[in-house]
C-alpha cells in the first residue's frame, strides 16, 4: 500500500481501545514507529495495562492519522512535523477534521469504485 492511500476513517473506529498490532495494521506500519512516534510526539498517549500493554484510544489515532500524514504523506521530517501540530493546535482544529473526514470519503469512493469496476 502507498502512503497517500493509507488514512484511517476514525468515525469508523467502534472500540474503546485498540492494541498496537492493530493499530500498526490500520497505517500499515511496523510497531517499532508507533513506539517511536510515542517517544517524540506528546500527542501520542497510549494508555498501558499492567502487562505493559498500549491501549490506543480513538483519540490517539488520530494524532497518529495526523502524524502519519505529515511524516509519510507530505515528507514532513519528525521535527517539522513537531512544529506543524503546534501551530496546527493554535489554528481552528475543524479544518483538520474535515480534511480527515473528506480523506476518508475519498478512499471509501475510491475502494467503491474499485469494488464495481
Amino acid at each position: 500500500m502507498t502512503p497517500s492511500t493509507t488514512i484511517v476513517d476514525t468515525t469508523t473506529l467502534t472500540k474503546r481501545y485498540y492494541t498496537i498490532a492493530e493499530v500498526s495494521a490500520m497505517f500499515d506500519v511496523a510497531k517499532s514507529l508507533l513506539r517511536y512516534w510515542e517517544g517524540e510526539f506528546k500527542e501520542i498517549q497510549p494508555r498501558k495495562d499492567r502487562g505493559g500493554i498500549r491501549r490506543y484510544t480513538v483519540k490517539d489515532v488520530e494524532h497518529i492519522n495526523k502524524i502519519y500524514d505529515l511524516v509519510k504523506v507530505r515528507g514532513f521530517t519528525i521535527d517539522g512535523a513537531r512544529k506543524e501540530l503546534s501551530t496546527k493546535s493554535k489554528k481552528s482544529p475543524a479544518k483538520t477534521d474535515i480534511k480527515n473526514k473528506l480523506l476518508a470519503i475519498q478512499k471509501r469512493l475510491i475502494a467503491l469504485k474499485d469494488a464495481i469496476s
